[in-house]
């Protein structure tokens, strides 16, 4: 039913549990799968809300983390806050035999790269949205992890529904259901 009002719907908010007998899960699987069938944003009320945090959100250059970064970078602006874009990215490697190497790679040169993401993810919305200070970070680790720990301190951690890299087939990326899962703040997830 949440699902079916979602086209017309500008916001479905969820609890992160409900009635189920699933005492082992962390969230609910109504969240879970309204998070991957909803046309709208589906924001999940779990962990605390920070009163003075940040507004969190996962950038990863994909469609879905730049509908993300556009809801986070209003939701700062609703809230009066400041936006935290953070970009997490683990060292490149290769598959040689089924054996996965590191690739060399200047560390410098990779930062670069990825700070380049974030940067063009957010442009143009520091014009728009002149009020909102924003902070970029990129960091090398696991975005789960990443965003998980940014979260402690957060009002709001937003992430995109799939984002690059996701394994096709999934309705939900791995890393929004992570960060589901680990969140210590209430989570959005805004699809395409």
């Amino acid at each position: 039913m949440l699902v079916g009002e979602s086209p017309t719907a500008a916001m479905i908010v969820l609890g992160d549990r409900g009635l189920g007998g699933f005492g082992a899960l962390v969230i609910g699987s109504v969240a879970i799968q309204v998070a991957s069938y909803a046309e709208c944003p589906v924001l999940v009320a779990r962990g605390a809300e920070h009163a003075g945090g940040p507004v969190v959100v996962g950038v990863d250059g994909s469609a879905p983390s730049r509908a993300a970064v556009e809801f986070a970078v209003e939701e700062a602006a609703f809230r009066g806050t400041r936006l935290r874009a953070l970009h997490a990215y683990q060292h490149p490697v290769s598959e040689r035999a089924g054996d996965m190497q590191p690739l060399v790679y200047e560390e410098n040169q990779l930062r670069g790269e990825e700070d380049r993401v974030v940067a063009e993810t957010l442009t143009g919305l520091t014009e728009r949205y002149p009020q909102v200070p924003v902070t970029r970070e990129t960091v090398r680790g696991r975005p789960v992890r990443v965003l998980a720990e940014a979260s402690r301190d957060a009002q709001l951690v937003v992430v995109g529904g799939h984002g690059r890299g996701e394994l096709s087939g999934l309705l939900l990326g791995s890393v929004s259901q992570g960060v589901l899962h680990h969140s210590g703040s209430p989570v959005a997830v805004v699809r395409a």
